[in-house]
């Protein structure tokens, strides 16, 4: 079996865990309940050291190894906060909370990192710290980088860092990574057109912030087509428009929000100039004012090849080299593990979870079955990143 045997003994413990954090969701660092629960589990497995309120509401656990000449700390992450989606499915233990959710899976992804503090906590085959990091506020609230600003990395000691991710489609059993950009930097834009409001049926004495925004949203997709070298890679998504409520009036104001990713800094700032550009210009032809405003954004997630390349071994010598992508290419979609990652060593890898529904939908669950492969990859992590020392 390619995976830890006691770990696997412990898929149904893991299950229950996931089970009933499922049926309580809760949002980003108003996690008290989940964040209580890990805590208490930590305590009950017998961890050294178990730690509160990191990041206003972040557990921290570490289990220290049974070896005496080590004091290297290496970091373990999971995420703990739900999504604002209805659930649609009718599961034993569905969201007992209307309009959350665990969309993303983060339930499992905190099932998977207790089961690995339970087994680290039982055998201490290692010879350091193991330290166990339940972060709040993933989606959206940035939690990573709460944590790390509470001095997460300098209060543990920790000298690497790794995370991990479900992926639907992905099959399970298998792990994908890869060295440098794994995950895009996003950010969020607000953009104002400012014209002047009249009747419909006078348009000549008015200036149309409808007609003028829709011109601004056929402009920003060229930024990506016409700006970058074919090879590099964004995203520009206008994802929300609010202009006026009667049928017979020209607004005088239109909102567009929408996202920009990408996997590099340098295109970051580019795209960052081109939409600021191209608001103020297209509006401007058209006798119009248009400004955009930037709001809260994750760096791009950005794995080291060295750390990369140590975890991408310890899955192989688990599950198999054919079971493990080493290039999976780059996902879109942004994390905040990145402040860890700009604060230390690590990597960032791709765990299947089987044929389920996408993250994010109202039909997706955790497939209960990836979680003794995560764990058990956790455990070997520390394992082999620890190892303990002849006698």
């Amino acid at each position: 079996m390619p995976v830890v045997a006691r770990i696997q003994a412990l898929a149904p413990e893991m299950a229950a865990w996931r089970h009933d954090l499922h049926a309580h969701p809760e949002l980003l660092y108003a996690v008290e309940r989940t964040a209580g629960f890990v805590a208490d589990r930590l305590r009950d497995f017998g961890c050294d050291a178990v730690v509160t309120g990191v990041g206003r509401t972040g557990v921290v656990g570490v289990v220290r190894g049974r070896g005496t000449r080590s004091n290297r700390a290496i970091g373990l992450r999971a995420d703990m906060d739900a999504l604002p989606i209805q659930e649609v499915r009718d599961l034993p233990y569905r969201s007992t909370v209307p309009g959350r959710m665990h969309a993303c899976g983060h339930d499992g992804h905190t099932a998977m990192l207790l089961g690995a503090a339970k087994y680290l906590a039982e055998t201490r085959a290692f010879d350091g710290a193991a330290v166990l990091i339940f972060q709040p506020a993933e989606e959206g609230g940035g939690g990573g980088e709460a944590m790390v600003e509470d001095g997460l990395m300098e209060r543990f000691g920790i000298e690497a860092v790794y995370g991990m991710h479900n992926i639907p489609g992905q099959a399970l059993g298998t792990f994908a990574i890869r060295p440098g950009p794994i995950m895009a930097s996003t950010d969020r834009f607000t953009i104002t057109i400012e014209g002047r409001g009249g009747h419909a049926a006078l348009p000549q004495a008015a200036v149309d912030s409808v007609l003028v925004a829709s011109h601004v949203i056929l402009a920003l997709q060229g930024i990506v087509a016409r700006n970058l070298d074919p090879l590099q890679s964004a995203v520009v998504s206008v994802c929300a428009l609010e202009a006026g409520e009667a049928f017979n009036v020209l607004p005088q104001t239109v909102t567009l929000r929408g996202t920009m990713r990408t996997l590099s800094e340098d295109v970051r700032a580019l795209v960052k100039d081109r939409i600021a550009t191209l608001v103020s210009e297209v509006a401007r032809g058209f006798g119009a004012a248009g400004t955009v405003a930037f709001g809260m954004s994750y760096p791009v997630t950005e794995n080291h090849p060295s750390e990369t390349d140590f975890m991408a071994g310890v899955a192989e010598a688990l599950v198999g080299a054919g079971q493990v992508e080493r290039a999976v290419a780059p996902m879109m979609a942004a994390e905040d593990f990145s402040y860890m990652l700009g604060r230390r060593p690590g990597a960032y890898m791709f765990l299947g979870n089987g044929d389920s529904a996408a993250l994010h939908h109202p039909h997706y669950d955790f497939n209960d079955a990836a979680a003794p492969y995560g764990a058990s990859l956790w455990a070997r992590l520390i394992e082999t990143g620890l190892p303990l020392s002849a006698e």
